[in-house]
């Protein structure tokens, strides 16, 4: 059995790291657990997030372990939990290499895997050329020949935001059609429509020059926005029988205001528990978590 701590923090990327700073900080003890996989891997940069723009994101977590590993009272272990469980007042985490450690707190900060449409060409290009989020990324590809591409209904607004970074054509998919009001909006915003599904993405990866459609047909584009839908990277929410809520792209783990879930004494902060997600928002929700989940060691929950 390995030491007892205050809170063990599940996930040591944006969100993780910035509840575990709030504990640190408070002089508990605290575990972060990190299997270094984190969902922005495959993003050379992490771009809107104060005070870091244009950083890699390996070197923004890089900075912020050491700076949080300076605390006496933080460890951060690379090691991947695998088993999540309660027995009385204490929660118990197991890792891969069959260690155990407890705490009278977690913080879930797991994050979510994306599951990117089946097509030909899309994998080896995110992150770089096929992006999801156009603040996150559409500044370093403005102007250039912007495609959308539809994997469910919310795909629509993706395609309204998206002009304002470069001409854009929304690609439907067969999944999608805009209703006449939507259709105007559309063309209010210079979107073109193409209904004939893409069936190839085309160019040197990591970059593009063009879509083929399955009417042969080739599109123009440089760059390509997609909504893909998510999973949960870790097993261990659902372990804690920890609530669920059904997001529009995949399951969100459901919290309060202060990112406590159902199970009293469980916190969850980050993309596993939000569909808003950016560097940003998980360092905030971080934060949130660190806070509540001191603050309950205190006055109890």
């Amino acid at each position: 059995m390995d030491t007892h701590y205050d809170v063990i923090v599940i996930g040591g990327s944006f969100a993780g790291l910035s509840a575990a700073m709030q504990l640190a900080r408070a002089r508990r003890r605290v575990l972060v657990l990190d299997g270094r996989r984190p969902r922005n891997r495959f993003a050379p940069h992490s771009h809107g997030f104060l005070g870091q723009d244009g950083k890699a994101p390996s070197e923004i977590i890089g900075e912020a372990t050491a700076q949080l590993a300076a605390y006496p009272t933080a460890r951060v272990v690379t090691s991947e939990a695998c088993l999540a469980k309660r027995v009385d007042d204490r929660f118990f985490v197991t890792q891969s290499d069959g260690k155990t450690s407890s705490a009278n707190r977690l913080i879930l900060a797991t994050g979510v895997r994306d599951e990117l449409p089946s097509l030909p060409g899309l994998e080896e290009r995110w992150g770089v050329s096929v992006l999801h989020c156009p603040y996150c990324h559409g500044y370093e590809v403005a102007d250039k020949r912007l495609g959308v591409l539809a994997t469910h209904s919310l795909s629509i607004h993706q395609a309204m935001l998206v002009p304002d970074w470069g001409p854009t054509t929304w690609f439907t998919q067969g999944i999608v059609e805009p209703t006449p009001e939507e259709a105007v909006l559309l063309d209010t915003r210079n979107v073109l429509i193409e209904r004939v599904p893409v069936v190839e993405v085309l160019g040197d990866a990591p970059n593009m020059t063009g879509l083929r459609l399955a009417d042969d047909r080739v599109v123009d584009i440089d760059a390509l926005f997609v909504g893909p839908r998510t999973q949960m990277t870790s097993l261990l929410a659902g372990q804690l029988g920890c609530a669920f809520d059904e997001g529009p792209l995949g399951p969100i783990i459901q919290v309060d205001d202060w990112k406590q879930t159902s199970v009293p004494g469980v916190f969850a902060a980050g993309d596993a528990s939000t569909m808003w997600t950016n560097a940003t928002f998980a360092s905030a929700a971080g934060v949130a978590a660190g806070v509540a989940a001191h603050r309950s060691l205190i006055f109890g929950l």
